[in-house]
């Protein structure tokens, strides 16, 4: 079995300082969870940005100075910039981060209901766009799906040339909307993707340890963060990203997983830059 790769999704794009005080906004903050979920054994940080007073941001100049900020205190890690921002973002500025050439980014390949009126859009043609612009810059797709059907349209567009293999996904499990957060759901997930594709379980709320536990065993790689889920542990809030890393590290230890270092993480997701 593959070694582990840990993701850490430290800050998103809607979780709040009232919900956990540790969620980083500024750019300091940001860095020092980044550092402080790869110390804990994090290969790869999903980064979304904020303003000083939380509000998200896709802005090019503001995933530049965080970028700069996460590699100069863990200059191996891989980050993977988030092109979902958040919801009611245009195209153009939800791209905004694919001009600074990272090696990794998500690709939302189908349309969610966030619950309410929130509608977190994403058609077929944006998708071609979204990828296309990827391609140009040889930056890897993380193919990110809320629902079986998502995992359909990749491989249709897949076989009609616009996303490369093998691919990689993130099973976002138990969002508002989405599929839930049940072995189950993540063993027909997992039987529906193209054969070769690596992937990753995102278990949102009370699902993120259950479903790492399942990545774990089933041979797959794991998210957590705050982004997902601000608790340790039922009515514990973490301290810090690193907290909620180092758990998903002591799991694996016991299920006899080993982690996967950044450069491990790079040749497992066929990176073709370091």
């Amino acid at each position: 079995m593959e070694k582990l790769i840990i993701t850490a999704c430290i800050c998103g794009a809607e979780v709040t300082k009232e919900q956990n005080p540790a969620v980083p906004y500024t750019v300091e903050e940001i860095a020092r969870e980044a550092k402080a979920a790869y110390d804990a054994g994090a290969a790869l940080i999903h980064l979304h940005v904020r303003e000083d007073d939380g509000t998200p941001t896709q802005s090019k100049e503001r995933f530049d100075v965080c970028i700069r900020a996460i590699k100069e205190v863990c200059p191996d890690a891989i980050v993977q910039v988030s092109t979902g921002g958040a919801v009611g973002m245009t195209n153009d500025e939800r791209l905004q981060p694919l001009l600074l050439n990272p090696e990794m980014a998500t690709l939302d390949c189908g349309t969610c209901n966030f619950g309410g009126d929130e509608i977190f859009v994403n058609t077929e043609n944006m998708i071609i766009d979204f990828v296309e612009r990827m391609n140009e810059r040889n930056i890897k797709p993380e193919i990110e799906v809320f629902d079986k059907g998502m995992i359909d349209m990749a491989k249709r567009l897949g076989r009609k040339g616009y996303i490369k293999y093998p691919m990689h996904f993130d099973f976002v499990m138990g969002v508002n909307g989405g599929i839930s957060g049940e072995p189950r759901d993540l063993e027909f997930m997992v039987g529906s993707i193209p054969e070769g594709s690596t992937w990753t379980v995102a278990g949102v709320g009370r699902n993120q340890f259950p479903m790492a536990v399942m990545g774990i065993i089933m041979g797959g790689h794991v998210r957590v963060g705050f982004e997902d889920n601000v608790y340790l542990e039922k009515g514990v809030p973490a301290a810090s990203n690193g907290e909620l890393v180092a758990k998903v590290v002591r799991l694996a230890k016991e299920l006899g997983r080993e982690i996967a270092t950044p450069d491990e993480a790079r040749r497992i997701l066929g990176l073709s830059r370091g």
